[in-house]
């Protein structure tokens, strides 16, 4: 299936983007991003996206692909990640899987995706006003129509338990039947991780430097263009702080104070999920430079 993907995951801000531009050239390599977020277009600053300068460097593929008012799933998603490692390979280039969202990461390296069912965002609020009138209710709901489903999805995971439903109701089928396994072939793993202290302290060092690059004209333009504060793009990290501070319902201080607090909520999140794969080999890179992780990383897959 030609070189193998290479993967380097870990939370935000650990250092996944510098160290990936240092590595790509030395595997002869060319980068996949696998965030949630960089897929949208005008969307740079509160998403760390690699900046053009990093781009130049070595290619760089999934940014930009949508606008912030296009709904990305998981399925569209790892169809654009799959069709690119393919072409790499082709060339005889190794793709390097580069992310934090780990849900996007394991649609990739194991063919984890789940069918193109347009979201319902009326089916959607009332299942949601449902589960919130009667507790557990989805739950119950799923374990009927899709046994396997209902067993891995925890009961108070509502997104996920949503959007199975949604699937059943749509298809007639579970979402468990239609889930398909492709796997992409060979895959090396490599998770960063820091002592958390520092991590945090590189995740409140981000969020100043992001405000003072302009974070709140790039969310003001974004508002201006039409894209609406409730659009799941604009409720994520980053910008729904923002769009509160725009509305005047928290200061400038206080949105950012949320910010850093509501990253590194995010950070616990992805050590946990990352963690419960055994097949991701990790490296401390606390008191190491960008050039040093990329040659940790180098001996690690040789």
């Amino acid at each position: 299936m030609g070189p193998p993907l290479v993967v380097v995951c870990g939370p935000t801000a650990v250092g996944k983007t510098d160290a990936a531009i240092t590595l790509a050239p030395r595997l002869d390599a060319e980068i996949v991003c696998a965030d949630s977020r960089t897929v949208y277009r005008g969307m740079d600053i509160g998403t760390a996206k690699p900046t053009p300068a990093q781009r130049a460097r070595v290619p760089h593929h999934l940014l930009d692909i949508a606008e912030p008012d296009q709904v990305v799933t998981l399925a569209t998603y790892r169809d654009h990640a799959v069709q690119v490692i393919t072409d790499l390979r082709t060339r005889r280039r190794v793709p390097l899987l580069i992310g934090g969202s780990g849900l996007y990461i394991r649609a990739v390296v194991d063919g984890f995706t789940i069918p193109e069912v347009p979201p319902d965002a009326a089916l959607r609020a009332q299942m949601e006003a449902d589960e919130r009138a009667r507790p557990g209710q989805l739950h119950a709901k799923l374990q009927q129509v899709d046994p396997q489903a209902a067993a891995r999805i925890h009961p108070r995971n509502i997104r996920r338990l949503v959007r199975a439903l949604e699937v059943y109701e749509r298809t007639g089928q579970p979402i468990s039947f239609l889930q398909r396994t492709d796997p992409i072939g060979a895959a090396v793993q490599v998770g960063l991780t820091m002592d958390r202290e520092a991590l945090y302290s590189r995740i409140d060092a981000r969020v100043d430097e992001q405000l003072a690059a302009g974070l709140v004209a790039e969310v003001e333009q974004l508002l201006a263009r039409g894209y609406a504060p409730t659009l799941p793009a604009m409720r994520g990290l980053g910008y729904k702080e923002i769009v509160e501070y725009l509305q005047g319902r928290v200061g400038l201080e206080e949105a950012g104070r949320r910010l850093k607090r509501n990253t590194r909520h995010l950070a616990k999140r992805q050590f946990t999920w990352f963690r419960r794969d055994s097949r991701i080999r990790w490296l401390d890179v606390t008191r190491l430079t960008s050039d040093q992780v990329a040659e940790e990383i180098d001996r690690m897959i040789q």
